[in-house]
């Protein structure tokens, strides 16, 4: 699939990053400033007359006919091949408690993309996960589930997926009411799993369908969709053939509470999550490890809401540094989230480049910035 070209990135960089100072979302952990609303960034690129400005260059294309298979298409999501049945079909964000109490999760391998992201400055800094699933229809039991964060309203958004959760501080209730928004709150399955009852709600087989039928959303794309998100390379990535790498076989984020980590297995090309010092395994697929063909970690500032430790990223900003990890390799990008529904973009740090993503799952992890120089490669 085709990336978005060095001129059309750098451009966007660019402006991007005169813009930040306008942005009210973006700033230090003490800014006490509202987040931002969206911006327009539309052809930013462009000419005078929305055309492609001259620069003597014209994106490729493909001489290869691109594989195809019978009944089924490439996700837009990982680039894997799924059922055609499928394209259409809008994700779901599922939040996922991530206190050692809610282990093990359920389901989680199901996930296309999963991000952790820091649920409160109180408890060590405990992480949430929020799960990006495609094909939610095969479900059997996912989570436990728990409450949203405003973050996640704006990150879900993204992929124009439905979020599951089981309400929030009443910080969300502005978000929750954007027109781009579509959640489900609560609701869902309760098991019996010995545990108190805030660990017991879990997003199961029928819930989703029974949902979206008594619901106001559709289960397809609307028109908030932006698009395809990740941009796939078509053969394997070596990232020492774009740019300087360092090694990357362990990646320990700077999350006190859960001591997140992953290591990279030479066996599947793939890196292993493990938290609280366990391997992460997945009970609802025969303990399966939890896995990911790519690595995205980025440096974002937060705001600090109270006391309480409630807080929301500066999720609108430009120009922050970031890793992409794949393949025993890292190397340094930046990224771009231009507006709250927006995808984040990630450009090569070198040449302005958006970055193309090996097939596979993805992992994101947002870093808070007072402490991004404590994330530990090796």
């Amino acid at each position: 699939m085709k990336r978005m070209n060095m001129k059309k990135g750098m451009a966007l960089f660019l402006a991007m990053t005169l813009a930040t100072s306008a942005m009210t979302a973006c700033g230090s952990k003490d800014d006490n400033n509202e987040p931002a609303t969206e911006i327009d960034f539309n052809d930013v690129s462009n000419g005078e007359n929305g055309t492609e400005a001259e620069t003597g260059e014209t994106e490729t294309t493909q001489d290869a006919a691109e594989e195809t298979r019978e009944g089924m298409y490439r996700s837009e999501i990982t680039n894997e091949w799924i059922d055609e049945s499928l394209k259409d079909q809008r994700p779901v964000a599922i939040m996922v408690d991530n206190e050692s109490t809610a282990l093990p999760h359920y389901g989680l391998t199901e996930a296309d993309v999963v991000y952790e992201i820091m649920n409160s400055t109180a408890n060590g800094r405990i992480t949430r996960l929020m799960a990006i699933v495609k094909d939610w229809g095969k479900i059997e039991q996912f989570g436990s589930i728990r409450s949203t964060r405003s973050t996640n309203i704006m990150l879900a958004a993204e992929w124009n997926a439905v979020l599951c959760h089981d309400g929030g501080p009443f910080y969300i209730n502005d978000w929750i009411a954007k027109k781009y928004s579509a959640n489900f709150s609560g609701g869902f399955s309760r098991v019996n799993n010995g545990k108190s009852r805030e660990f017991t709600e879990y997003v199961c087989a029928g819930d989703l369908d029974k949902m979206f039928s008594n619901s106001k959303y559709s289960t397809e794309y609307n028109e908030y969709y932006p698009g395809q998100h990740y941009f796939f390379s078509d053969t394997e990535i070596d990232l020492s053939e774009i740019g300087d790498t360092v090694d990357c076989t362990e990646i320990e984020l700077p999350f006190p509470h859960n001591s997140s980590r992953l290591e990279y297995n030479s066996e599947t090309g793939t890196y292993d999550y493990y938290e609280y010092g366990k391997a992460h395994k997945d009970p609802q697929h025969d303990n399966a490890q939890l896995t990911f063909k790519n690595l995205l970690i980025q440096d974002t500032t937060f705001a600090q809401l109270d006391e309480n430790g409630y807080l929301i990223y500066n999720a609108i900003d430009s120009g922050r540094d970031a890793y992409y990890i794949t393949n025993g390799k890292a190397i340094e990008v930046t990224w771009i989230k231009a507006g709250e529904s927006e995808p984040t973009i990630y450009l090569n740090k070198a040449t302005g480049e958006q970055i193309e993503l090996n097939t596979g799952k993805t992992y994101v992890a947002l870093v808070p910035s007072d402490s991004w120089d404590d994330v530990v490669i090796k």
